[in-house]
């Protein structure tokens, strides 16, 4: 058996309509695919599936460590290859979630990562410029530059780890993620005009910071739960902005909903190399539109 998977932007309805599917179906379970839903407490501001949808039907991968813990794609990739392979051992589909483009692949397709070198990451993390580390990275290895967004201070961290550890390019030894083979997994794509989209990021916000996402990253600081990669995830670096004192409120929430279409536009780009993905044009009711098509899979 293959998973199936649904995909697409954050705010494209990709999780109700999951939702929708696996209770229709009856005997599915959901895999999240999310670089950020891993980690507990993190709730509001990842848009984890709530209480009464996992109670609802069985999820997986998401509060799987500490936010003070940290979390890679291979490790990801062992957590979510076991979950499949439990949900399927169990005779129940398996239906994955997918935001993060690179957990997905390392999921779905056979990728292999290089070792890690604590110190050099340790001695990478004591640089406070993230512009300097891309400058760095870009010197030894211009290949992996062009391919990682130039604020994406995680990624471009794990890049030069492996440079200066390994004495080789990232690049050479970057995982396969441009190579798209006949793996058999269903994959569906939900695709919106750009300016739905953006209305719909921006509603979301508010709906995060209506439903306590300032309190919950305010909680987090208090208890000194945050590693660095959760305090730089989408919406909670704008708020422990502003929370340092270094903007208010307004212009950290102006800075999310800025980031967090940049963000969506990046996933999609991601998800839009890929040519085994079938992709539906959404118009109106992502739920209503896509998950007849996921029903068929599930039965």
């Amino acid at each position: 058996m293959k998973p199936i998977v649904i995909l697409g932007p954050t705010a494209s309805g990709k999780s109700d309509s999951a939702m929708a599917a696996a209770q229709v179906s009856g005997n599915t379970q959901i895999v999240v695919c999310d670089a950020m839903q891993v980690y507990k407490r993190m709730d509001i501001g990842t848009a984890k599936p709530t209480t009464e949808d996992q109670q609802l039907v069985q999820h997986h991968c998401i509060d799987l460590v500490a936010p003070s813990a940290r979390f890679t794609v291979s490790d990801y990739q062992k957590d979510a290859r076991a979950a499949v392979a439990k949900i399927h051992e169990s005779g129940a589909n398996a239906l994955v979630v997918a935001g993060t483009g690179l957990y997905l692949t390392s999921l779905i397709d056979e990728l292999s990562f290089p070792g890690e070198w604590p110190a050099v990451r340790a001695e990478l993390q004591r640089e406070p410029d993230v512009a300097a580390l891309y400058r760095h990275l870009k010197s030894l290895d211009p290949v992996a530059a062009k391919n990682i967004e130039r604020s994406n201070r995680r990624r471009i961290e794990r890049a030069l780890e492996v440079c200066i550890g390994s004495g080789k390019p990232f690049s050479d030894n970057a995982p396969g993620t441009g190579a798209y083979p006949d793996n058999g997994v269903v994959q569906i794509g939900l695709l919106w005009p750009r300016d739905v989209l953006v209305k719909r990021v921006e509603s979301r916000v508010k709906a995060m910071l209506q439903g306590g996402f300032l309190e919950e990253v305010a909680q987090l600081r208090k208890d000194g739960a945050m590693s660095q990669t959760a305090r730089q995830a989408l919406g909670y670096a704008e708020l422990n902005r502003h929370l340092d004192g270094k903007c208010t409120l307004d212009q950290a929430v102006g800075d999310i909903v800025t980031h967090t279409r940049q963000f969506a536009v990046r996933q999609e780009r991601w998800f839009r190399r890929d040519p085994r993905i079938r992709w539906v044009h959404i118009e109106k009711d992502p739920v209503a539109e896509i998950a007849p098509i996921l029903a068929e899979h599930l039965r």
